[in-house]
């Protein structure tokens, strides 16, 4: 997935989870941080950053943060919503009949539903921004939602789905994802019980410019 217009800028500081301070086209500008987890290793005073402008006039804010070079020179896309985009065109690429986002099961919104033939699947998508010694590792914030999802997709695979949770990985260079379990324990709890249910986990590496996020060819075969 692509950006229409990126601008390059330098990061001051953060103002809630929101909002950032940085500093673009020579003045500081109030933007909007388009992920809402932590990435305090990330997000700190001088960190290049690139930011898209918004084409709503009536928004606060003219830009949103999307992207961020860290201290070791790897850049990382942060955008929370660019992971669903680049999944999905992953998932045109794999042969399936029917694809469709936003999919209502049980009492959740699972990403995608999709059909090859007469067997189903589920996928929930969730990106990973945090890296630690080479390793992803989710979530960077507890995320009880992210436990409901799991569930949902325990009862899908109970049910004859095939059921898999997708780490879309922001950055270059990481292959692996693992449960942040210091950050928030009943996650990595929950994914075990899961993967022991049926649920079948993809890592999907990315190579990540200021306006695009990839998800590299071949990057876990068809699933």
């Amino acid at each position: 997935m692509t950006y229409d217009n990126i601008t390059a800028g330098k990061f001051i500081a953060r103002l809630n989870r929101f909002a950032a301070e940085v500093e673009a086209d020579g003045r500081r500008e109030t933007v909007h941080v388009k992920n809402t987890g932590r990435c305090r290793e990330l997000l700190v005073p001088g960190a290049e950053v690139w930011l898209t402008a918004s084409d709503n006039p009536a928004r606060k804010t003219r830009y949103d943060l999307v992207a961020v070079r860290k201290s070791n020179g790897v850049l990382y896309n942060i955008d929370s919503q660019a992971p669903n985009k680049a999944a999905y065109e992953w998932l045109e690429t794999q042969g399936f009949d029917r694809i469709l986002p936003e999919y209502t099961y049980g009492a959740s919104r699972i990403d995608f539903y999709m059909e090859r033939g007469t067997q189903r699947y589920l996928m929930e998508v969730k990106g990973c921004t945090l890296e630690i010694g080479g390793v992803g590792y989710f979530p960077d914030a507890p995320t009880e939602r992210g436990i409901k999802h799991l569930r949902e997709l325990m009862s899908a695979a109970a049910a004859g789905y095939y059921a898999y949770l997708a780490f879309v990985i922001q950055m270059d260079g990481v292959t692996e994802v693992r449960a942040n379990v210091q950050t928030h324990p009943a996650f990595g709890a929950a994914l075990e019980a899961a993967k022991s249910a049926g649920v079948q986990v993809l890592f999907l590496p990315c190579h990540v410019e200021p306006d695009r996020l990839e998800i590299l060819p071949g990057a876990h075969g068809r699933i």
